[in-house]
């Protein structure tokens, strides 16, 4: 443990002393440079501390290139720096070639994230660590997080195979002792950190750097938000003027009623006048007159018929502004929803994340530790075979030492029988055989003993048995609470679905209320794009060009506001600003035609 504190003391003074005299120099390092070469002779310690020794034909080897080999196969983009360190010909050790290997991770600058992975799978370090080793403890892991703050420092190292294989790894003390100077003016050597615990300073800046990104990333998000807000606040100002230009365009076309009503029935009196005169004057010509008179009654039905359409269609102007005023209250409404929306699935998707990433930190615990009791479990079932197999040869002991002393016995019994009279000459042979008795019975008393110790043994196993078993029924309880946890990572991943789709529905809304916006925008365009042309401007069709009389009347295009004759205008189509069919000219009639084709494709 003490080894490993120093060692992990050592390497924070030189990733320290390392970065300053980097970042005091401010150009990318060489191989020559000594803090450097001090730093990867500290990594070399830090490597090397609890390596296992493997024994092979030449002899022994204790090399810290071992461990770095698996890199290649749990990280596939460290297969670059495992090609080009095989490829090296003047290599011939392994320590050159790990040595070669730290100094090309170093200058791609995931040396820490490398190491990361190694730490990430210790039973693969098992195979070449000591359990107490640095790498297969905590030290490890805070070496890897003090390596973060390399990747701040640029590299151009040399790779000479000679150099590297001959390098000694000795740990240069001066390097890392600052001159102080007493009060009488004596100068003695302090040692300047080893004994003080160094923050971790890079590694928080890293930290920060990727918050910094996650950050920026948020803000760009916000500001694209911000500017579809500010777009849509510039459209809303935007049909508020239009709506303010289509009042004032109410305004004038009321004033302009007012004079053609003014006109209408100044014309009026001076028809009634003109007809008393000729009544008086002329009424030998009374067929005449009233022939004209019957005209005039005809064009005043024909205006007043205008007037009221006039009237219809100024009722159904201020209608679409009503209209266009609820729309835009109802536009906002829905944009300040839309957005509170947002912000609240936006607040629900973090901590959707959050809880999962709990649940994988939960989930891969629990799997760890059933893995670790069924390794346990499979290792006690191993060793109750072992001593039910040992029972059971000491049973079988037993029993032939009983058959052998049954036999014994019947044999003393035949040579008692047989050599009673030959006393003398076999009571030495009952000696021996007495001695052969006591040494089966010691035999036997010792057995037993170890039969004893056998079945306290056994006890003591069908004890871890019964504790593995209660084991067993709790990781059966954590196996029930991750499915519970899973059930619920499940509900979770459907409510983000379910968010996903309203936030696509919320989408749908926003384009659909866009396209009656450019709706609302066409037929604003068209309002002002056309003007109405008076009667007394037009005295011929527009697309036929004939003149107008009697028989050949005046009529309206609803869309355009010029005026046809009835051949030219027989077509009858609905418009945005009239609900029922309206008359409209011939191209007009094929413009609108075309359009709305277009739409429907």
């Amino acid at each position: 443990m003490e080894e490993r504190v120093n060692l992990m003391n050592m390497m924070k003074l030189s990733i320290k002393t390392l970065i300053q005299s980097a970042l005091s120099l401010g150009r990318t390092l060489d191989s020559d440079f000594p803090p450097l070469q001090q730093f990867f002779v500290v990594l070399e310690h830090c490597l090397k501390h609890g390596l296992k020794v493997k024994k092979t034909f030449i002899g022994q080897n204790k090399s810290f290139f071992g461990p770095l080999e698996l890199v290649e196969k749990l990280c596939p983009e460290a297969s670059d720096i495992a090609t080009s360190v095989k490829n090296l010909p003047e290599l011939k050790t392994a320590v050159g070639r790990g040595r070669a290997w730290l100094y090309l991770a170093l200058m791609q600058k995931k040396l820490a994230d490398y190491l990361k992975v190694l730490l990430d799978h210790k039973h693969l370090l098992s195979e070449f660590y000591e359990p107490d080793a640095l790498m297969m403890e905590e030290e490890g892991a805070v070496i890897v997080g003090l390596l973060v703050g390399l990747n701040v420092i640029d590299a151009n190292l040399c790779l000479k195979g000679e150099d590297l294989d001959s390098q000694v790894g000795v740990i240069d003390f001066s390097l890392y002792l600052k001159e102080t100077q007493d009060s009488d003016g004596k100068q003695y050597v302090r040692d300047g950190g080893i004994t003080a615990v160094l923050d971790q300073k890079h590694y928080v800046e890293e930290l920060n750097r990727h918050l910094s990104c996650t950050v920026a990333d948020l803000q760009n998000k916000i500001d694209c938000l911000e500017k579809t807000n500010s777009k849509l606040q510039e459209e809303l100002a935007a049909a508020t003027d239009r709506i303010g230009s289509l009042q004032e365009e109410q305004k004038q076309l009321k004033q302009q009623n007012e004079l053609i009503r003014e006109r209408s029935e100044k014309s009026v009196e001076v028809t009634k006048e003109d007809t008393k005169v000729e009544l008086d004057t002329y009424k030998q010509s009374r067929q005449g007159l009233d022939e004209m008179y019957s005209d005039v009654w005809k064009q005043l039905k024909e205006e007043k018929k205008i007037r009221l359409e006039l009237e219809k269609e100024l009722e159904l102007q201020i209608g679409m502004k009503t209209e266009m005023e609820i729309a835009m209250k109802l536009l906002e409404k829905d944009t300040h929803e839309k957005q509170d929306t947002l912000v609240a699935l936006r607040q629900q998707l973090e901590e959707v994340k959050a809880i999962n990433l709990q649940m994988f930190h939960k989930s891969q615990n629990a799997e760890c530790s059933l893995q670790q009791k069924t390794e346990a479990i499979s290792s006690f079932e191993g060793k109750t075979n072992e001593m039910m197999s040992s029972m059971k040869q000491m049973e079988e002991r037993l029993q032939h030492a009983e058959k052998a002393r049954q036999a014994a016995e019947e044999r003393c019994n035949k040579m008692k029988q047989e050599l009673a009279g030959r006393l003398d000459a076999c009571r030495q042979q009952m000696s021996q055989l007495d001695n052969k008795c006591s040494t089966l019975e010691k035999e036997l008393k010792s057995e037993k003993e170890q039969r004893q110790t056998l079945q306290r043994e056994l006890h003591q196993e069908k004890d871890a048995t019964t504790l593995l078993k209660t084991e067993l029924q709790q990781m059966e309880g954590l196996k029930k609470e991750l499915r519970k946890l899973q059930d619920e990572k499940q509900q979770l991943e459907k409510v983000c679905e379910e968010q996903e789709q309203a936030l696509q529905e919320m989408g749908l809304h926003l384009s659909q209320s866009k396209l009656k916006m450019e709706d609302i925008k066409e037929v604003n365009k068209a309002l002002k794009g056309h003007t109405w042309l008076k009667d007394d401007e037009a005295t011929h069709c527009k697309q036929c060009e004939k003149e107008f009389s009697i028989s050949r009347r005046k009529h309206h295009c609803r869309n355009c506001g010029d005026i046809f004759c009835n051949t030219c205008s027989s077509n009858e189509l609905a418009l945005p600003s009239y609900p029922k069919p309206v008359r409209v000219c011939d191209t007009c009639h094929t413009l609108l035609l075309q359009r709305c084709s277009s739409n429907s494709s």
